[in-house]
């Protein structure tokens, strides 16, 4: 018999590689055939609700790593919820409206204008589905489990009958109104865009400085050669200028500089700053006033002589830049628009659909591209001699987030929501929700706060209809019974519907208005704008499923959707029951590449989920994505990826180690009591138990990366390099059914049950392949709870012990390294350790009831008082180290120099534990001898 024979070296069939991207897919056909997810939802069934209720993507392509990180925070926390009392049903949706799938057909060849609105309809659902089925499939891939075979999707006809019913509600309430205001156009689009359909750049534009001369003074100014100073950054909105806007409370100069027969009214703070850009010498201020002295004073229009502008008193006007004086056109700015409304003005909207002046810009302007409209104005000012100064002005701009072209603000008839009537209601509604991170409270609340009313019409035709009539004189018709009957036929037939009947067939039968007398009706043909879709969902969605809740318990989203879903999800909720639809928010950033950079394809620094899941495997991303702090926006990289695969590797090795050396250990019969374990396992047993409890508290604040830093710290400082190490010693030296080797045995199974439970929300792809070489009743840990804290008597006493014995332990291993520098030892069991100790450090060790020498794992030990150490002794606090090579054999069997080698007359070669394990657990080596 062998040496190596008479010990218990670990053996388990659990390989050391993952070859993930080829098990991750067998493992998930395992789940789908065992329907996995439908078990946990059964044996969850009367256990507390938490409902996250999933944000949905919009249908349009493959999946990137955003998706990634979205969807596998969501997978965290449903699955640990899942496994910890709650039942945590996931109802994944898709957003499959809009304007992008349009597109999207368009670049196909599709010609909208060639078909019918119903067969180009029906060529949107179709891409929409397709595209529905693509990305299911990449977000199965990731391991994300869910109601896959029945989500939410917004072209379904019960979702969109909600949404008609959720309009209907606040038609009823009085919050639905048609106006003419200035709205985010996107000329590219040729359609209104909502806030949170506009994204902003830096762009550089031409400014103008020009005057307007004054033709009524008001008995302020007078009308000979005065001219009020105006500025704009938009000069191709002059021809729809309706007035000048100044702020009442600030100084206005005239002034008339040396040479000029001109006189110039500007806000008496920048008249400095302006006669230096203006080349003005010799400024002499005639007089000051008061600007709401100036109001009403009208001037001529600078292209249009017959056109009287007025001055108005308004709020927004600035002292940071220009003259103190605005240009004001009511149709072309939200703010030009309220004060336009105020001193009763024209709307004049001088340019079409697709950014061209029209006619009542005049004939100069007529047929032109709105941006190339600048220079004509320009050149007409500097024609009639008012171009004061033109220069470059940078500013951040609105463009259209899908084409990525500028948009321009434009009055436009169009469907609004009123925000204003509710915005307070809202604002309760904030205060009751818990936000991750606490800041996007403040951050919601000031958007709803500061926001106008949401315009929600939209002119394109792929989309829900908004359910509106008008009778024979105009007047919109929304009613309850009208929007009630349209719901009940779009719940039976779905929304095309609305596009294939005319306005009599989606009326009730019989019904009458007085505003067609003759019983002839018209429809509304815009539709609603998409975030009125995903912002209906909690009707579409929670309240209709009779096991999902409303409001829900969380929605969680990237930090761009306080002006996207959180925000539109929140006013129809509000505006629908009063309350909020949710009760926590979780906002997240977005991921950059490993430079910061927003990713690209122009870039090229695109990183898509499918290559690393092809190089590495689906839990790299996923172990990636409980390392990241998610809070803010998060660098990838491949690099990033590597790094997570090593780390991947040591909680893989670990874990292996632990099931090679608990195969022969059986937990029903071998399992030792708390307080019949060895010293050094009650310590790790308490440490496993406190890392259980921080890890689950971890995972009900959310907080992934902390689970992430204790996980490797636990593997890496408190079982790689401490008890893992000693386990050596013990594990395969010890006789099998020894109550010292049980003891550990029993640890460290507990240890490889709880890592396994607690990763399976992060890496379930693993654990469940580590769960087939457990000895436990569940086939599957997806269907185990998650582990319960234990607490033992007198385990603080114990662990204070422990953590002290851990600083001698250091003090030691620094002595050790430097034995070993000085080539005096080479690993640590060739180490003979004389230990020097005051007396508190001596009864510490005798209270530890352990083993010291195997728990430092040297040769020899000697514990002595701490007035012996000898000079050459390392100092430390409250101990003495003298390290020096141990005498005597080394036992092949357990690696210890012992000077007690040979003394046993059957076994020579092998010290005296070793030699007496050997004679009373394996005969036949008694009868036969040891090789060597």
């Amino acid at each position: 018999m062998r040496v190596k024979d008479t010990l218990n070296l670990g053996k388990t069939k659990f390989p050391m590689r993952g070859n993930l991207p080829v098990r991750e897919v067998e493992r998930q056909q395992e789940w789908e055939e065992n329907k996995i997810y439908e078990k946990r939802q059964k044996l969850n069934e009367g256990k507390p609700s938490f409902v996250l209720h999933d944000g949905p993507p919009y249908a349009n392509g493959n999946i990137h790593m955003g998706h990634a990180l979205n969807k596998i925070s969501k997978d965290f926390i449903v699955r640990s919820k899942s496994m910890m009392g709650f039942r945590a049903p996931y109802v994944p949706g898709w957003d499959t409206h809009g304007l992008p799938i349009e597109q999207q057909l368009k670049k196909a060849g599709v010609d909208r204008k060639s078909m019918s609105v119903n067969d180009f309809r029906e060529k949107c659902r179709e891409y929409a589905l397709k595209q529905v089925d693509k990305q299911r499939k990449d977000f199965k891939r990731l391991g994300v489990a869910a109601e896959w075979n029945r989500p939410y999707v917004s072209l379904d006809p019960s979702f969109e009958a909600h949404e008609i019913r959720v309009f209907g509600k606040m038609a009823e309430k009085g919050l639905i109104y048609k106006g003419k205001k200035p709205v985010f156009w996107s000329w590219s689009s040729e359609s209104a865009l909502a806030e949170a359909e506009v994204e902003y750049h830096d762009v550089t534009s031409p400014s103008a400085f020009y005057g307007e001369k004054v033709i009524d003074g008001r008995g302020v100014l007078d009308e000979d050669e005065t001219y009020m100073v105006v500025w704009t950054t938009t000069p191709w909105t002059i021809p729809g200028s309706e007035g000048i806007t100044i702020d009442a409370g600030f100084d206005y100069a005239v002034v008339q500089p040396e040479g000029d027969e001109k006189k110039y009214v500007l806000a008496a703070e920048l008249v400095d700053q302006n006669a230096e850009l203006f080349g003005w010498q010799k400024v002499q201020v005639l007089k000051t006033v008061k600007g709401s002295e100036l109001e009403n004073v009208l001037t001529e229009h600078p292209f249009y002589p017959e056109r009287k502008l007025v001055t108005m008193l308004g709020d927004f006007v600035t002292l940071d830049a220009g003259t103190g004086l605005v240009h004001t056109a009511p149709s072309f700015g939200e703010d030009d628009f309220n004060v336009g409304q105020q001193y009763g003005l024209d709307i004049v909207v001088p340019v079409d659909d697709k950014g061209y002046l029209t006619a009542e810009a005049g004939p100069d302007f007529e047929g032109v591209f709105y941006d190339d409209a600048n220079q004509i104005s320009l050149d007409k000012l500097e024609k009639a001699g008012l171009l004061l100064r033109e220069m470059d002005y940078e500013h951040s701009y609105p463009f259209d987030w899908r084409t990525k072209k500028p948009i321009i603000f434009r009055a436009t008839p169009q469907w609004f929501a009123s925000v204003d009537k509710i915005r307070q209601q809202i604002l309760d509604q904030i205060d009751g929700v818990k936000f991750f991170p606490d800041w996007g409270q403040k951050r919601l609340y000031n958007m709803i706060h500061d926001r106008g009313d949401w315009v929600i019409s939209r002119q394109r035709v792929w989309g829900v209809p908004l359910p509106i009539f008008y009778g024979e004189d105009g007047e919109a018709i929304m009613e309850p019974e009208t929007i009630d009957h349209v719901a009940e036929l779009v719940a039976k037939y779905g929304s095309n519907v609305w596009f294939e009947r005319d306005a009599k067939e989606l009326l009730p039968e019989g019904y009458t208005n007085e505003h067609s007398p003759h019983g002839k009706f018209t429809k509304e043909t815009d539709i609603m704008d998409v975030w009125f879709d995903s912002g209906s969902s909690h009707q579409g969605v929670l309240a209709d499923r009779d096991y999902l809740t409303y409001p829900a318990d969380m929605y969680l989203e990237g930090s761009d959707q306080y002006r996207g879903w959180f925000n539109s999800s929140l006013i129809t909720s509000v505006a629908f029951s009063g309350k909020a639809p949710y009760k926590q928010v979780l906002s997240q950033g977005f991921t950059l590449d490993g430079k910061g950079r927003k990713m690209s394809k122009s870039l090229g620094n695109t990183i898509v989920p499918e290559k690393v899941i092809k190089q590495m495997g689906a839990e790299i991303i996923r172990l990636w994505v409980s390392s990241v702090d998610s809070s803010a926006d998060v660098r990838v990289s491949m690099g990033s990826f590597q790094q997570i695969s090593e780390s991947y590797r040591k909680i893989r090795n670990t874990i292996r180690f632990l099931l090679a050396n608990t195969t022969d250990f059986d937990p029903e019969t071998d399992q030792v009591p708390y307080q019949e374990l060895e010293s050094i396992d009650k310590y790790m047993q308490v440490k496993i138990n406190h890392f259980t409890k921080d890890v689950l508290d971890d995972y009900a604040k959310y907080d992934f990366m902390n689970i992430y830093k204790r996980l490797i710290n636990f593997i890496t400082i408190d079982l790689s390099a401490f008890y893992l190490d000693v386990a050596k010693d013990i594990v395969y030296i010890e006789a099998a059914d020894s109550h010292k080797r049980r003891s550990m045995q029993t640890v460290l199974y507990d240890v490889a049950v709880r890592l396994t439970k607690l990763l399976t929300p992060i890496i379930p792809h693993t654990t469940e392949e580590i769960w087939k070489y457990l000895k436990e009743p569940e086939e599957f840990v997806q269907l185990a709870e998650m582990p319960a804290v234990d607490h033992f008597d007198g385990e603080a006493k114990l662990l204070a012990n422990w953590e002290e014995f851990m600083k001698i332990r250091s003090h030691v291993f620094k002595s050790l390294e430097v034995a070993r520098d000085q080539k005096l030892i080479g690993k640590s069991f060739e180490a003979h350790v004389d230990l020097y100790v005051t007396d508190s450090v001596r009864q510490l060790l005798d209270d530890l009831d352990t083993d010291v020498r195997q728990a430092l794992i040297v040769s020899g030990l000697d514990i002595q008082d701490f007035s012996k150490a000898s000079e050459t002794a390392d100092k430390f606090d409250k101990v003495a180290v003298q390290v020096t090579h141990a005498a005597g054999k080394v036992c092949p069997r357990c690696r210890m120099i012992k000077k007690d080698v040979g003394q046993d007359a059957h076994f020579p070669e092998l010290c005296q534990n070793c030699a007496s394990i050997v004679t009373e657990n394996y005969p036949e080596a008694v009868a036969e001898g040891l090789e060597k």
